[in-house]
């Protein structure tokens, strides 16, 4: 089990600093997007606009019936589906700002905004559907790379010399 957990945690180390710099601004750019304009309004954080009254990790009222409203199995379970959408947009946008547990995060994020794209804005043409697919394609760098050496799991997972 614990090799495991440190084969996700554990990132991979470009060659080169620049390299590293490349695949972390776009992660930690995501992220804060994702923790502070599109989780906030629908999940509670203490940065969620006050005047959506939400408590803290509390979902906004219309979120799931927008999920129910996806069909299949999102209107069997739309507010679970609501609940991990919101808490993987919020606090794992936060998680990717910090690069803690990366992999884990970006995939969370990265199925969110998949069904973003494919379920609620593919009706409205690709301009729409654009900021879920540029934060898929940052996540899908996510799981393949964790957290580079500029997040927590490089942190945790290094070695002493």
């Amino acid at each position: 089990m614990k090799k495991i957990i440190i084969t996700v945690t554990k990132p991979t180390v470009l060659p080169h600093l620049w390299q590293d710099i490349l695949f972390t601004l776009p992660r930690i750019l995501c992220g804060y997007w994702m923790a502070v304009d599109f989780g906030a309004v629908k999940f509670g954080l203490p940065w969620s606009p006050p005047e959506n009254n939400l408590g803290f990790f509390e979902v906004a009222f219309w979120f799931p019936n927008d999920v129910a409203e996806f069909g299949g199995v999102f209107a069997l379970f739309p507010a679970f589906f609501a609940w991990m959408a919101a808490f993987s947009e919020a606090v794992g946008g936060i998680a990717l700002v910090l690069g803690f547990q990366t992999r884990i995060f970006s995939f969370l994020a990265g199925c969110t905004m998949f069904v973003a794209a494919v379920y609620q804005q593919s009706s409205e043409g690709l301009w729409n559907m654009m900021p879920a697919l540029g934060i898929l394609w940052v996540c899908l760098g996510g799981i393949a790379l964790g957290s580079t050496r500029f997040g927590i799991d490089y942190l945790l997972t290094k070695t002493k010399k």
